[in-house]
């Protein structure tokens, strides 16, 4: 399998962030990673097909998408779109944009939880896209830096208190990290990411953090949103779709690798959970990766 494209953005130490505007007809940049943040807003691409991680979809008309560095490979492909007037405005910045003891402060607290979420790639919703649109185009073409900053601050904090924003990639996939949760949450993760290979009860993980399982379900959900079984098959199916992407292991080997107990159930659960097979979405990855 090849690697992945190692993209160096033109920021220097002493930019802020750099911008791109471009009217496009095709998307031809492969899957990619970089260290640093990227906020990429697309118009007029209805069928283009955003790969976030093990996330792959077809966007909409409008799309604004905010990967969080953490070298979270990521590209936007042709898919379906027949559009030939395609516009992009990609905004790159570094992870110190907005330093620790800024984002420490209770007027940022939204930006700093969006950042944490981007790590795993976080997509808006299209009342949000509306709120930023004309800030974006407003960047796009001011010459001023400052006002540049300013207006790229405000997008940050618009989009931050999008209720509709979501996560893409599986934390598994993006080895995202929780910085704010509790340590029966982190001690119950952790065990999954060590044990997901094997069989996991609900009782063995409850009994770690002293919980009956009725209690310990309904603790879990509350602080991830998902039940601790659903859980723990999105951190299989995000390690099958990394060794998918980054090795030639058989699939038979990955499904049983990952903790499946047969391979029709491995590819039913995949297809639901990234929409595509196993089959199909390392063959889209494949296809796709290039090493330079």
């Amino acid at each position: 399998m090849s690697s992945v494209l190692h993209e160096i953005p033109p920021i220097t130490e002493k930019d802020c962030f750099f911008i791109a505007e471009r009217h496009k007809s095709e998307f031809t940049w492969p899957i990619h990673s970089h260290k640093e943040y990227e906020l990429n807003y697309i118009e007029g691409g209805r069928g283009v097909r955003r790969v976030v991680g093990d996330s792959i979809e077809e966007i909409g008309d409008y799309e604004l998408t905010l990967v969080a560095g953490n070298n979270l490979e990521h590209a936007w492909e042709q898919g379906s779109c027949k559009n030939d007037d395609i516009r992009e405005i990609t905004i790159q910045f570094s992870e110190h944009l907005l330093p620790d003891s800024l984002l420490a402060r209770n007027q940022f607290s939204s930006i700093r939880k969006m950042f944490d979420k981007a790590r795993m790639g976080l997509t808006f919703s299209m009342p949000a896209i509306m709120k930023v649109y004309t800030i974006l185009d407003n960047i796009s073409k001011n010459q001023d830096s400052m006002e540049q900053f300013l207006q790229m601050i405000k997008v940050l904090y618009e989009i931050s208190l999008d209720p509709g924003a979501r996560t893409l990639a599986s934390s598994a996939f993006a080895v995202a990290q929780e910085n704010h949760e509790s340590r029966r949450i982190s001690k119950v993760k952790d065990y999954i990411s060590a044990h997901y290979s094997e069989e996991i009860r609900l009782e063995d993980i409850a009994a770690l953090v002293a919980m009956s399982p009725s209690a310990f379900s309904r603790f879990f959900k509350q602080h991830t949103a998902r039940g601790p079984m659903d859980y723990i098959i999105d951190v299989r199916v995000g390690n099958a779709a990394r060794m998918l992407s980054d090795t030639a292991t058989p699939i038979s080997e990955i499904c049983y690798t990952c903790g499946f107990n047969n391979l029709s159930n491995f590819n039913r659960t995949f297809k639901a959970r990234r929409g595509y097979t196993p089959r199909d979405f390392r063959a889209m990855f494949t296809k796709n990766k290039v090493y330079v």
